[in-house]
Order: structure tokens, then sequence, then C-alpha cells
């Protein structure tokens, strides 16, 4: 029996020879959402860890999620969606990160943002990314965001999600990046093929830049979400690719 437990995993206990997780949140919304992928992948012995990113700037952004990997006792794959994306693309040239993770996410290059990515194809009607408010922060539109953030799941989880979302700094936004994380590192990639707040173009053009082995799956933004057992599999393809 203990020999079985080391082999297939006991949930909340990293399985010996596999590789930690770290998943990183976007604007608009909390690590919350991530609930059944963490479900999917502790069942399977992953020791999974949640970043609560600020919002505040991308250095802040970088350093709550630099914290949490230096806490990994080993090899880690490092899961970024949405803004998480640019977030995981400064970060994941940490040491202890051996490959990335995009799920409908920024990937942006050295010297670009996030705004320069988002410019680069029209918006969809049903995105509600509102202007900065007064004291600089961009929060989603009420009325638009079951149909432009969050549309293939319930409008009552998607009032959850609107109510506990983080609204995140422009400044985030408008920072260039440093560092290049996927220049050095084997990426996966996610499209989320009817994703109405980061257009698909977007996502399948970044994707092919910087080489990440691209799935396509039908769903929102929130993806991970709507298919959660999809997202934890091509996490769990990457940890896999670690543990060879």
């Amino acid at each position: 029996m203990i020999m079985l437990g080391l082999l297939t995993g006991v949930a909340g206990q990293p399985v010996k020879g596999l590789s930690n997780i770290v998943i990183v949140h976007g604007a608009f919304a909390d690590a919350s959402g991530w609930e059944a992928v963490f479900n999917i992948l502790q069942a399977k012995g992953y020791k999974v860890t949640l970043v609560q990113n600020p919002l505040t700037s991308l250095e802040d952004d970088v350093a709550a999620t630099e914290r949490i990997l230096d806490k990994q006792d080993g090899p880690t794959v490092l899961v970024g969606h949405s803004w998480g994306g640019a977030v995981i693309t400064q970060a994941g040239v940490h040491s202890k990160v051996s490959s990335l993770v995009y799920v409908a996410a920024f990937v942006p290059q050295v010297g670009e943002s996030g705004l320069d990515l988002i410019k680069t194809a029209a918006p969809a009607a049903e995105n509600g990314i509102l202007p900065p408010d007064e004291k600089g922060f961009v929060w989603y539109d009420k009325a638009k965001y079951h149909t432009g953030f969050a549309a293939d799941i319930s409008k009552e989880k998607a009032e959850f999600m609107y109510a506990s979302q983080g609204p995140i700094a422009v400044k985030c936004f408008v920072t260039s990046l440093t560092q290049a994380a996927w220049k050095t590192k084997t990426s996966y990639a996610i499209v989320a093929t009817e994703d109405k707040s980061i257009n698909p173009d977007i996502e399948r053009s970044m994707y092919k830049r910087a080489g990440s082995v691209v799935s396509e799956l039908k769903g929102s933004h929130v993806i991970f979400m709507s298919n959660a057992k999809a997202v934890a599999n091509i996490i769990e393809t990457a940890a896999k690719a670690v543990e060879k």
C-alpha cells in the first residue's frame, strides 16, 4: 500500500518525481476560478500553488510570483492566464521554472507591453474592458462581464466572479517586458476559440511567434473553468515532459 501511494499519489501530497505547478491568474478575476483545475491536478499527486496577484504593476505581480517560485522544492511548470501570461513571461526566467503554459494569455516579446498586443486586432463587440478610473485602475463592465468574459459558465458563477474581480492598474498594461522566458524554455499554449476578451487571432499570432505547442479549445476567456479537465490535461502534459 505504501508503494502504491508513492506511485499513484495522495491528494495534497506531491508524487515522487513529479513537478510542481504554479498558476498565475489574470486581470478582472482572482485565483478562485482555478479551483476545478487545482482539484484535478492535486488528485493526481501534483503540488499546485496559486498566486494571488496584486495587479498593481508588472513588477509587483512578478515579485508575487517569484515569492511562490522560491518556495518550490524542484522543477516547476508555470501557468498563466490572460494578463498572467505577461507575468509568467517575465517571471519564468526563474531557475525553478522548467516550462510555461499560456491559457488564453498574453505572450509579449522583450520591449513589448500588453497594450501593444491588444492593439494588434479589433476588440469583440462583447469586450467590456473599461477605460481607467480616476485612480488609474481598469475594471470590466458589469453589463458585459458574462457575455464578454465568461459566456460559457452560469450567470450566477459569472456574477460571483464579477463581484470578486481584481481591478488592474493601467500601468500593468503599458509596461514593457525586459525578459521573455519563452525564448529559452518550452511553452504550451491554449487558444480559447470563443474568447471575447483577447481576440483568438492575437492568441494564435503570439503563440506562433513563441514557438509554443498549441492546443485550441472551444470556450470563452475562462476556458479553465468551462473546460477544466482539458486545461488540466495540457498542464499535465507539460509536467510529464519535465519528468522525462
